[in-house]
C-alpha cells in the first residue's frame, strides 16, 4: 500500500525545490538584486513555524503578516513576498514584490500543482466532505502516491498551501474545497482544475449567507467551473437540487445514494457499536465496513467508492481501504473519557442536517449505561437559527437519551423545545463561557458505562469540554 502524506502544512519537512527565479517567473514578475539563484525548499505563511529554506508569504488578515518578516528570517526563511502597497521593504532578506500576497500564493500553488501534474479529485458538500476526502485518499492510496488536504485547509489559503506541500512524486491530489459565499468554489476549482469533482450533499450550512438550499446548491455547482474537459462529476443522486442542475451538464457523471436509480447504491446496511457494514449493488460479492457509526457515513463511502471506480481500484482494495482509513480528528471519533465512558467527538462543526444524523446514529448505539448528549450552537443559520435549533428536538428521544447539555444562546430554543418532553433536571443549558460549569455538572452525572456525544460549531469550542472529559 502506498502511504499518504500527512505532513502538517506549517511544520512539515522540506519536499520542494525551486529557485527564486522560477518562483518569480511563475508569478510573472522579475527577481530583484541578483537573488534569482536562491533555492526555496518550502512555503509558509506562519513565521513561528517556518522551516529553513522557506519562502515566507505575509498574508493580511486580522494581523498583517508583513510585521513578521524579520521573525520569519530569524527562523530560517531565505526569501519573502512583499505586497507592493506596503512601504519599508526588507533590506536584509531577498523579496519578490507582488500586487497581492494572497493572490500570489494562489498563483504559486496553481503553478506548482501543474508542475507536479497529479490527477486531482476535488470534494465539496454541506456535510461529509472531510470524511469523504479521508475515504477517497485511503482508497486511492492502495494504488497511487496520494496527497490529501490536511485537517481543514480547504479555503483560499489552505488549498494553495496543500498544493505546495505535495511531494514531487505525488500521483493524485485529493483536495477538500470549502465555501461560505458565491464565487469561492469558482476560484478554488479553477485553481486546482480537478479531474474529478464530488459533491457529497446539500444541507443548511452557511444558509445565513445564501438564504435557501437552492442557492447553496448553485454555489456548490461552481466546483465544475474548473473541471477538466474530460473530467468526471460525482454527486448525491438522492438530492433533487443536484439532479436538476446536472441535467444540462455534458461531462461523464456518476451518482451515489439510497435510490436504486443511482449508479452506486448501498444494500444490507447494518449498524454496529463502532462501525457500519454494507454491500454495494455494483460489487455484490464484496462486503464493506467503515469504522464509523451512522448510515449517513455510508453515503460518504459510496462517494469514495465512485471515485475508486473511475480510478479502476478493485473492489477488494476499496473494501480493505475503507475498513482501515484514517479519520481526521474530531469527526465522529470515539475516544475514552477519564472515567471510562465512551465519547463520540464530533466537535469540529455542526449544522442541522449533520446534527440530526449524528443524533439518530448515537441513539442506536447499545450501552449498559446512559446516553448523554452535549450540543453547542450551530452558527451561520441567520434568521432561521432559532427554529432550526428547536427542530433538533425531534431527533432527541427521551426513551434513548438520558440527559442533554446545551451550550450557547441559540441552544436556548432547543432547551425550551426539549422541556416539553424531558423533565427539567434532564435538560441543562449554559452560556458559551460556562463550559467549566457544564463539565462539572456533566462529570457529576457520568459513570464508566455511559456514552457521551459532543457536537457543535467550531466557534463554540466544545473541544474544551472534550479536553476536560479526557484529561488525567
Amino acid at each position: 500500500m502506498v502511504t499518504e502524506d500527512h505532513d502538517d502544512l506549517k511544520g512539515r519537512k522540506n519536499i520542494m525545490k525551486m529557485q527564486l527565479a522560477e518562483i518569480a517567473q511563475a508569478l510573472d514578475i522579475e527577481p530583484q538584486n541578483g537573488w534569482d539563484d536562491i533555492t526555496v525548499t518550502s512555503v509558509s505563511f506562519d513565521s513561528r513555524k517556518i522551516s529553513a529554506g522557506a519562502l515566507f508569504v505575509p498574508l493580511i488578515d486580522e494581523k498583517d503578516g508583513h510585521q513578521y518578516v524579520e521573525s520569519a528570517k530569524d527562523n530560517g526563511a531565505v526569501a519573502t513576498l512583499w505586497q507592493e502597497d506596503h512601504p519599508n521593504m526588507p533590506t536584509e532578506l531577498p523579496f519578490l514584490q507582488v500586487e497581492d500576497s494572497l493572490k500570489a500564493l494562489q498563483k504559486l500553488g496553481s503553478y506548482y500543482l501543474q508542475k507536479i501534474n497529479p490527477r486531482v479529485v476535488a470534494i465539496t458538500g454541506s456535510n461529509g466532505k472531510t470524511t469523504t476526502k479521508d475515504m477517497v485518499a485511503g482508497i486511492l492510496s492502495t494504488q497511487f502516491h496520494v496527497k490529501k488536504t490536511p485537517e481543514n485547509f480547504n479555503n483560499e489559503i489552505g488549498v494553495p498551501m496543500t498544493c505546495l506541500t505535495m511531494e514531487p512524486n505525488t500521483e493524485v491530489l485529493v483536495v477538500e474545497l470549502g465555501m461560505d459565499h458565491f464565487g469561492q468554489l469558482d476560484c478554488l476549482s479553477r485553481l486546482v482544475s480537478p479531474d474529478v469533482a464530488v459533491i457529497t450533499m446539500i444541507g443548511e450550512a452557511h444558509i445565513e449567507f445564501f438564504g435557501t438550499r437552492a442557492k447553496i446548491a448553485d454555489a456548490k455547482m461552481e466546483i465544475l467551473n474548473g473541471l477538466k474537459e474530460d473530467g468526471y462529476f460525482i454527486y448525491n443522486g438522492d438530492e433533487p437540487l443536484l439532479l436538476e442542475r446536472s441535467k444540462d451538464k455534458t461531462m461523464p457523471q456518476l451518482t451515489f445514494g439510497n435510490n436504486e436509480s443511482n449508479d452506486i447504491v448501498a444494500t444490507d446496511i447494518e449498524g454496529h457499536e463502532n462501525s457500519t457494514s454494507f454491500k454495494v449493488a455494483a460489487y455484490p460479492e464484496t462486503p464493506f465496513n467503515i469504522p464509523m457509526i451512522g448510515t449517513y457515513n455510508v453515503n460518504n463511502a459510496l462517494a469514495a467508492i465512485s471515485v475508486g471506480k473511475i480510478f479502476q481500484i478493485s473492489a477488494d482494495n476499496m473494501s480493505q481501504a475503507l475498513k482501515n482509513f484514517e479519520i481526521t480528528k474530531n469527526r465522529a471519533e470515539w475516544v475514552t473519557g477519564k472515567k471510562g465512558e465512551k465519547i463520540l467527538s464530533d466537535v469540529y462543526n455542526s449544522n442541522p442536517t449533520a446534527a440530526r444524523k449524528v443524533l439518530e446514529a448515537f441513539s442506536q448505539v447499545t450501552t449498559s449505561g446512559k446516553r448523554i448528549v452535549v450540543l453547542g450552537d450551530m452558527l451561520e443559520l441567520g434568521d432561521q437559527g432559532a427554529a432550526m435549533h428547536a427542530g433538533l428536538a425531534q431527533a432527541i428521544d427521551p426513551q434513548k437519551i438520558a440527559s442533554v447539555y446545551l451550550c450557547g444562546d441559540l441552544m436556548g430554543s432547543l432547551a425550551d423545545a426539549l422541556r416539553t418532553k424531558f423533565s427539567n433536571d434532564q435538560v441543562h443549558h449554559y452560556k458559551v463561557d460556562e463550559k467549566e460549569r457544564l463539565f462539572n455538572d456533566l462529570d457529576a452525572e457520568l459513570s464508566s458505562n455511559d456514552l457521551v456525544m459532543l457536537k457543535g460549531s467550531h466557534g463554540i469550542a466544545l473541544e474544551k469540554v472534550l479536553a476536560m472529559l479526557i484529561r488525567d
